[in-house]
């Protein structure tokens, strides 16, 4: 499901809580196994429980699998505040990793939020946690708002 090719007046937030009704997920979030699962205005939060399925050659969670967790986060929460005829691109995204993840971990959530939006450019950030509130991996972003094309 493309989010962006998506037609009609729905806003961003429309659209975000139209896919977690849904049910459907993107095809990064079936290969990577994660789901969106929480959203609100300038809010959305990702889950996912790390696993062999994204371990490196070195026997760990590759960097990657919580890289694509806190873009996942830091865009869906800017397109949560977007207009029917906006869309968004990351430009930046800067990760610091805290803590390394394996299948010991267990579920994990990236939560993102806007931190200021404007008619050309959004920042938001995100953390990774676990069920204790440990954190893995935090990023902030940096994102072009566009027109969307018809």
């Amino acid at each position: 499901m493309n989010l962006l090719k998506q037609s009609g007046t729905a806003s961003g937030l429309e659209q975000l809580r139209g896919w977690i009704a849904s049910g459907q997920q993107p095809a990064i979030g079936e290969t990577l196994k994660f789901a969106l699962v929480e959203v609100s205005e300038g809010r959305a939060v990702f889950a996912g429980t790390p696993g062999p399925h994204a371990y490196n050659p070195i026997g760990s969670v590759h960097g990657g699998y919580s890289a694509t967790l806190l873009d996942s986060a830091c865009g869906c929460a800017v397109h949560s505040a977007l207009s029917s005829d906006q869309a968004y691109t990351t430009l930046e995204l800067k990760i610091a990793y805290h803590r390394g993840l394996s299948v010991d971990t267990g579920p994990v959530r990236a939560e993102g939020k806007v931190v200021s939006i404007g008619k050309r450019v959004a920042f938001a950030e995100a953390r990774i946690t676990d069920e204790a509130g440990r954190l893995y991996a935090s990023a902030t972003s940096t994102l072009l708002i566009f027109e969307r094309k018809a």
